[in-house]
């Protein structure tokens, strides 16, 4: 036999190659070299994403904490620093930090990582949708922002406090298919604004920063367009764990063929 091919090639349990051991072991190496990289395209493209609004609340807290002149475009906060200071920190620590929930590698490190993170995730994006739902009822209107604008705020804040509450239930009930699923939904409610910062400047250039029907639009679209793609991401999972599920139920069964030999 072969010692090169012995020591690369996966073994049955009587020692003996399973046919195209080898090849599979190149497949393997293969797509291990491709994932190094990739897993981190996810998180890194959720993280950039969030810049724009995380650059902006940024600077509206320094805004707050350098004793500004109150002008029409931050007169609200002046009077009311409390809710939009808990809103800014509350939603970059839920973008930044949920962005690595969906790095693999982390993951596979253990449950302690997801549970520590799960543990700050789950209150900031609870003060992150409180503290929108409350600067929504009880902020002025700026311009451009009408009662529909209002709704769509109010309606998606509670499809995201809902979400957080049913990935509790679900975690609690060891269902951890589930609980990923609807944590992923919340999260890309709460990233809203970084796609909404994207949809809504051709919308200006185009109507006007102030055009409340074209403004009103694009916020939900902006909403929309991140749940599509939570539904999608959601679903491929549920297909990955299938081939898995297959690729275990293959391998048990040629196992059982070596051993029946």
């Amino acid at each position: 036999m072969d010692r090169t091919n012995s020591r690369t090639a996966p073994a049955s349990p009587t020692g003996a190659p399973l046919p195209g051991g080898r090849a599979m072991s190149v497949v393997a190496a293969r797509v291990a070299a491709k994932g190094a990289w990739t897993q981190w395209l996810a998180p890194s493209g959720l993280i950039v994403l969030s810049l724009i609004p995380i650059l902006a609340g940024g600077l509206r807290l320094a805004e707050l904490t350098g004793n500004p002149i109150p002008t029409p475009a931050n007169a609200r906060f002046v009077a009311s620093p409390i809710p939009v200071v808990v809103h800014i920190v509350s939603v970059t620590i839920f973008s930044l930090l949920g962005a690595f929930q969906f790095a693999p590698a982390l993951r596979r490190r253990g449950a302690r990582w997801h549970r520590t993170v799960g543990r700050i995730l789950i209150p900031a994006g609870l003060l992150t949708a409180f503290s929108g739902m409350w600067m929504a009822v009880f902020y002025a209107h700026p311009a451009g922002d009408g009662v529909v604008l209002l709704v769509l705020r109010l309606v998606f804040g509670s499809a995201m406090i809902a979400c957080i509450v049913l990935g509790i239930r679900a975690i609690v009930r060891r269902d951890f298919v589930g609980h990923g699923a609807w944590m992923t939904r919340a999260y890309a409610i709460g990233i809203g604004a970084g796609t909404q910062a994207i949809v809504l400047i051709p919308g200006s250039i185009i109507f006007g920063s102030t055009h409340e029907v074209s403004r009103t639009a694009l916020m939900g679209a902006g909403w929309i367009i991140n749940l599509a793609v939570a539904e999608v991401v959601i679903r491929r999972r549920a297909h990955r764990r299938l081939l898995h599920v297959q690729a275990s139920r293959l391998t048990r069964t040629k196992e059982s063929a070596w051993r029946s030999r």
